[in-house]
């Protein structure tokens, strides 16, 4: 039997109550390291100003806005290094009144100034907006972030007081310095169970494409890989690495952009922008697509379309592949945008009623982020019940999209991993027929502080 909307809401209110759970447990943060992070981090954007109030850019920046010369002004810089300086800018706003300013633009810049800038610009969104922000809301040394089920139009989480969901990873230094603080109990570990590939197998439930299903059903199969192979004409010279970054470009820029709703133009400039950071056997990627006969992206304002030759060219011949690999998805999507327009609404697979105005791209998007996000709230609801029922001191203290995040006493490690791994991958099948491909999680584990964690290996 399909969730109805009754189900549905009684998803939200169990989850409401057991988001309450997880606000009132808290996590744990180490506030001496925190306050020394602080003072670190401080000093060092003491000392990088210090070294470009000394630099030659800084004397033309003067020179150009007298009394009025702030050092944090990015407006103020670009135009001391483009109008004083001579560099060429990277391209202007979208109204093309002005030259970018955005950090991709200035990070080509090669002078050292512009590097400590940038640095000194992280440093203070670090210290200010999450250092500062996390030092704010502790209390007797828990943290207490509000998880709310109440905000998002695609009916899934947000966090607030700090946004515990947007604490950077992807930079590592940063990273580290903030997830060095949230540390275990005495005597607990932190535990960190992630969906694997959670939102393309709710996306091949949704749209039941066979060949879909079978690469979200099949470990041995990547869509991510093997459209990163498509995508950058990549053969074995590849090293893991390098397939891995490429992979996450392919997998965000591409295959993600391309199910909701984007197209070539798009995902071609994107793929093309991300190439820079990428390298093929060691040789740049630009550079290697070159070599594969690619004259560079091509003009992505012609109304002609893509010139062969060109990447933009490229990208739609390997969108156009993507759709033959997957024509139930093709087919499918155009008559669920058809009947959205008949009736101006949908029901997502978990049984909320999504009315109004959405364009192309939310029609496409939300069915599958919505439940993707369900499958995590019902698997919570179910563990916090079940921890709280057993009488175990082990705690749920946080949720970050698709993972649950615990503050887990070692002695009851094996049996919460256990309940967790059983409930978020067998017993929500059971109960959500819908769900048509295997679920996987990956459990890790974090002995010292939760930039520590390991992967734990399940049996």
């Amino acid at each position: 039997m399909k969730p109805t909307i009754v189900d549905a809401y009684r998803l939200m209110h169990d989850g409401a109550l057991a988001l309450a759970r997880v606000e009132e447990a808290g996590i744990c943060v180490d506030v001496a390291r925190l306050d020394e992070t602080i003072r670190d981090v401080g000093e060092r954007i003491e000392g990088l100003e210090s070294e470009q109030k000394s630099d030659e850019v800084w004397s033309a920046w003067r020179r150009r806005f007298g009394a009025k010369a702030n050092m944090g002004s990015r407006d103020q810089l670009t135009k001391v290094v483009y109008d004083e300086l001579g560099h060429k800018p990277e391209g202007t706003t979208r109204l093309g009144k002005r030259a970018k300013a955005d950090v991709e633009s200035l990070s080509k810049i090669d002078l050292p100034f512009v590097r400590r800038f940038l640095e000194v610009e992280k440093l203070k969104k670090l210290r200010s907006t999450y250092l500062m922000g996390v030092l704010r809301e502790v209390v007797n040394g828990l943290l207490h972030p509000s998880f709310n089920l109440h905000l998002v139009r695609t009916y899934r989480s947000s966090s607030d007081s700090p946004n515990f969901q947007n604490i950077p990873i992807r930079d590592e230094e940063v990273g580290a310095m903030i997830r060095r603080c949230f540390v275990p109990r005495p005597g607990h570990v932190l535990v960190e169970i992630d969906y694997k590939a959670l939102e393309f197998r709710v996306c091949a439930c949704h749209w039941r494409d066979e060949a879909m299903v079978r690469y979200a059903s099949d470990p041995a199969l990547d869509i991510h890989r093997d459209m990163a192979k498509e995508l950058y004409l990549l053969d074995g010279r590849c090293s893991k690495d390098e397939m891995k970054r490429a992979r996450f470009h392919a997998k965000n820029s591409f295959v993600f952009a391309t199910l909701y709703g984007s197209y070539w133009r798009n995902t071609s400039r994107s793929l093309w922008k991300n190439a820079v950071r990428l390298t093929a056997g060691g040789e740049p990627m630009q550079s290697w697509l070159e070599e594969q006969g690619i004259e560079g992206l091509g003009d992505q304002n012609s109304r002609k379309g893509s010139r062969p030759g060109t990447y933009g060219h490229h990208v739609e011949s390997v969108e156009r592949r993507f759709g033959e690999r997957f024509p139930a998805w093709r087919d499918r999507k155009e008559r669920w945008l058809e009947l959205y327009r008949k009736r101006g609404w949908f029901k997502t697979m978990t049984g909320f009623v999504c009315s109004g105005v959405y364009s192309r791209n939310d029609l496409y998007n939300y069915p599958i982020q919505g439940p993707a996000f369900h499958c995590l709230l019902w698997s919570l609801i179910r563990l916090v019940r079940w921890l709280g029922k057993s009488g175990m001191r082990s705690r749920i203290v946080g949720q970050i999209h698709d993972s649950i995040l615990a503050d887990v006493h070692r002695d009851e490690l094996a049996d919460y991993v256990a309940e967790a791994r059983r409930t978020m991958t067998e017993d929500i099948r059971s109960a959500w027929p819908w769900i048509i491909t295997p679920l996987e999680v990956e459990v890790e584990v974090a002995e010292d502080n939760w930039f520590g964690k390991k992967v734990y290996e399940l049996n």
